[in-house]
């Protein structure tokens, strides 16, 4: 898998968890600190998330951090 399979496949979990959770990417960015483009980028896959992002996400979305990758295979 290349990495930019991979940013899109997480991005692709990271939107369906928020929309899951009926939040827009403003207020899911707003409950982490960031701005809408941030998670914006990051859903689109054009963002390659530091760990720490990550955690901030997983954290707004109020799952575990191991959710974001379910279904991302190497």
């Amino acid at each position: 898998m290349t990495k930019e399979e991979f940013l899109d496949r997480l991005g692709e979990n990271i939107r369906l968890l928020r929309q899951d959770r009926k939040m827009t990417q403003a207020e899911l960015a707003y409950s982490i600190g960031k701005n809408q483009q941030s998670v914006q980028r990051v859903e689109k896959g054009d963002f390659n998330p530091s760990a720490h992002y990550l955690y901030e996400l997983s954290a707004g979305l109020e799952v575990p951090i191991e959710k974001l990758f379910e279904g991302i295979e190497s």
